[in-house]
């Protein structure tokens, strides 16, 4: 453990080693959508950073700090920046990926006017698309991934020591992959919701063409949004073990990205 010394002689490299180490985990935790969002005070976020900070330089061994005002302390913070944001942003993803998927469900069941808004970005947002980030959220702090993403932004400190670490178009690359395999979950997750509408709409389809009098508006909606809601019940531990794979992933590309 590393003992700071707190008194008015070494006060100024004190508190300029703890904003240093501060910095990374400031842009990850303003990146990264479980206290990212607006329900959390930026305030909030600021001491978190700062608490975070303190602990690291209490407990592993200090990194050489850049001198205050110079270019290689501006090039440095730039660095950590980088760093947590990158952190924050495939974590970000991972929770886009069911929006993506409730997005193609709610469309194809007509309840894409179903909308509301989102308390965690403000913006607005599909009832379907908020039912599956709330249950993603709780996911993620069932099976402890805060903790994970926590630990993993500490030990950063450890592998990636500050000012020691640039951004190589391999870390950039894999943020890429990790997106086209969010894609990929997103059609995973709503393709067997989507199946079932798809079969409903084509029974509605030849039910009109055997009835041409029959209102088509007034059966196929109402019978979409139940076979809908169905297919969600019945495919609901699937959707599910999806959301964990997707945590998983994340948390083992951030390890990826920091190891």
């Amino acid at each position: 453990m590393n003992v700071l010394d707190f008194g008015l002689a070494g006060l100024e490299a004190q508190l300029w080693q703890i904003l240093y180490l501060s910095i990374r985990c400031g842009a990850a935790l303003m990146a990264a959508p479980v206290v990212g969002g607006m329900a959390v005070p930026v305030q909030l976020r600021v001491l978190l950073a700062l608490v975070i900070g303190m602990f690291i330089a209490s407990w592993l061994p200090p990194a050489p700090l850049p001198a205050m005002m110079s270019f290689a302390a501006l090039l440095a913070i730039l660095q950590e920046v980088l760093i947590g944001a990158a952190m924050g942003f495939v974590l970000q993803l991972a929770f886009a990926i069911p929006l993506i998927a409730a997005e193609q469900i709610a469309g194809t069941m007509g309840l894409a006017i179903a909308t509301s808004i989102d308390p965690s970005s403000g913006s607005q947002s599909g009832a379907l698309g908020s039912y599956f980030s709330i249950t993603m959220t709780l996911l993620f702090y069932a099976i402890g991934g805060h903790l994970l993403w926590f630990q993993l932004l500490v030990e950063s400190h450890r592998l990636l020591p500050p000012g020691s670490f640039m951004f190589a178009p391999e870390n950039a690359q894999g943020i890429v992959l990790f997106m086209g395999y969010g894609l990929a979950a997103a059609a995973a997750i709503a393709l067997p919701v989507v199946l079932v509408l798809l079969l409903v709409q084509v029974v509605t389809g030849v039910l009109s063409r055997s009835a041409p009098a029959l209102n088509l508006f007034a059966l196929g909606l109402p019978a979409g949004v139940l076979a809908g809601i169905a297919a969600l019940i019945i495919v609901m531990p699937l959707i599910v073990d999806q959301f964990s794979r997707i945590i998983t992933a994340a948390l083992a590309e951030i390890g990826r990205l920091v190891g």
